[in-house]
């Protein structure tokens, strides 16, 4: 099983159980806390991907639980199953399919957009309503620059592409030029 669908089943397991208890708000913000404390930490991180003992980083894990205080009890759970199956070095991809779960439940989608030149914030908040009309859902919106498409939006949800970069049009209009000739 790949370390992605190990993931995304650990995030359905936690996501079903926080949502049938009501408590999804706090197990996102208690497990974005605790990953993030990994992330800064480089020595546990290293515990955490090294070949020891899953006791032992169970043993970690309890420690850093009891030190943190008031972390939910589901997060608690899913971490302590993750030492002993040993599976710490995954935390990162398990919250982001948490966090995917949660985007799907309350219907936010996110949106990449390439524009020719940085967006201001008129056009940005334009863009972000367009595309929750087209999509039926909320946006969240990440931007990048790319001065190859000249000038217009390339924007990418999900699978869905809406191109309207110039680039693009300039293609279509070469390739009815050249089926016309």
């Amino acid at each position: 099983m790949s370390a992605r669908s190990m993931a995304r089943r650990y995030a359905a397991a936690l996501f079903d159980v926080v949502q049938k208890n009501g408590t999804a708000d706090r197990a996102e913000r208690d497990l974005a806390a605790f990953v993030d404390l990994v992330s800064h930490h480089d020595d546990l991180k290293a515990v955490f991907a090294a070949p020891i003992a899953p006791a032992r980083k169970r043993a970690v894990i309890d420690a850093l639980l009891a030190a943190s205080g008031d972390i939910s009890p589901e997060v608690q759970r899913l971490l302590g199953l993750l030492a002993d199956r040993d599976r710490l070095d995954s935390l990162e991809v398990v919250r982001r399919a948490f966090d995917d779960r949660l985007m799907q439940l309350r219907r936010i989608v996110p949106a990449e957009v390439t524009t020719a030149v940085p967006l201001t914030e008129s056009r940005r908040a334009a863009l972000v309503q367009a595309l929750g009309r087209a999509t039926g859902s909320d946006v969240t919106m990440s931007e990048q620059v790319d001065p190859a498409i000249i000038g217009g939006v390339v924007a990418r949800v999900g699978s869905v592409v809406f191109d309207g970069s110039v680039t693009r049009q300039l293609e279509r209009l070469r390739d009815r030029l050249r089926a016309e000739a």
